[in-house]
């Protein structure tokens, strides 16, 4: 009889494992700090309250956007008109006007660098033909991204009480930027931009503050307070910084480097495991192999307290029986790690290879040997 045991995998915050180290306390209302390439928490306060994103809101439209791009359903040079909806759009603007022209690329900039409203309905209106139905778009993008805590009502972030979402969603949005359109997640770095003979300068300071940090959004409400999404990459480490509800523009910044320090600070990233690198090899039963070499198809990166990489503790566990076919990429067993005796997570790791199964004399074979080896 075949089983599987339930796997459990979750973003964990490690920084409860250094001691020494703890987490700072910041001046915002809720913050997250993640490992990118680990896909861990490091630190968090609040991550699932749920917040007004004021501008952040703005990351959403940049995905649908890039995503339209890349379907070819929007092409970069496409002259886009600009509603009476769009040019009247109070807040932060790109200053777009009817009658002269704009390009879906100048929108992406000015969306992005100026955290224009204007830009953001006109983009909205080019892609789903309303921002309402949009919206409705973004809904969609947020649950296939797996952010659960998430409301979108319109495409800028102006106040809604029906327009919500969490640090730790903001983050799963930030990171899928990154991931998926790594390209264009380069505009997250641009100081300034200049449309129709305005120039103005991107609102995170960090970008002047730290070489290192290249994006990505601030936003602004009377409600949500001031907000940053903000990234940096050290050597071959990126972390994702969330601060949500600071106090003013100054403090945000300041705040979401202290936060991003101390994760480069006090935690390494190590390569435990190569991808598709054997981690070990599980025995299979009624198959034309005996054995299975099994691992990771990705690298299996993790983030752990500098230092203590060392120390980390694995134990392996296998399906029994684990019985012929195996495909290649099957999950055929777990691995745990624990750190000084604390459990960090259990992972699936996968077959690397196929295993076909064996003719009736092997399989009667190894029916034999099973009921010999349970006797």
């Amino acid at each position: 009889m075949r089983f599987f045991a339930a796997l459990l995998f979750s973003l964990i915050s490690l920084s409860s494992l250094a001691q020494s180290a703890p987490p700072p306390a910041l001046a915002a209302k809720a913050w997250l700090l993640v490992d990118y390439g680990a896909n861990q928490v490091l630190a968090a306060h609040n991550a699932d309250e749920r917040i007004e994103p004021a501008s952040l809101t703005k990351l959403m439209t940049a995905y649908l956007t890039f995503s339209a791009f890349k379907a070819n359903t929007l092409t970069r040079d496409q002259v886009i008109p600009v509603s009476e909806r769009a040019w009247k759009m109070g807040g932060s603007r790109m200053f777009i006007e009817p009658r002269h022209e704009v390009t879906a690329d100048q929108l992406v900039h000015g969306m992005i660098i100026q955290s224009g409203n204007d830009a953001s309905v006109a983009l909205a209106e080019a892609i789903a033909g309303s921002e309402e139905a949009f919206a409705e778009l973004m809904n969609r993008e947020a649950k296939r991204l797996g952010m659960t805590a998430t409301h979108f009502m319109n495409s800028t972030g102006m106040p809604d009480d029906q327009h919500y979402t969490t640090a730790r969603d903001l983050s799963v949005l930030a990171s899928a930027v990154m991931r998926d359109f790594p390209e264009d997640y380069r505009l997250y770095s641009e100081k300034e931009y200049t449309y129709n003979n305005i120039r103005q300068p991107n609102r995170n300071r960090l970008l002047w503050m730290d070489g290192t940090v290249d994006g990505v959004k601030t936003g602004h409400t009377e409600a949500a307070g001031y907000c940053l999404v903000s990234s940096a990459v050290r050597g071959p480490r990126r972390l994702i910084s969330v601060v949500l509800g600071a106090d003013s523009d100054g403090v945000r910044a300041q705040e979401s480097l202290k936060l991003l320090n101390y994760g480069f600070q006090f935690f390494d990233t190590v390569t435990l495991y190569e991808n598709a690198a054997p981690v070990s090899r599980f025995r299979v039963w009624q198959g034309t192999a005996e054995e299975v070499p099994v691992g990771f198809l990705k690298a299996f990166v993790l983030s752990v307290p500098k230092g203590q990489a060392d120390k980390l503790q694995v134990s392996l566990n296998s399906v029994q029986p684990l019985e012929a076919p195996v495909r290649q990429g099957q999950e055929v067993g777990t691995l745990t790690l624990s750190l000084d005796g604390q459990a960090i997570g259990t992972y699936p790791v996968v077959a690397l290879e196929e295993v076909t199964l064996a003719g009736w004399f092997g399989r009667m074979w190894d029916a034999i040997r099973w009921w010999i080896k349970n006797l």
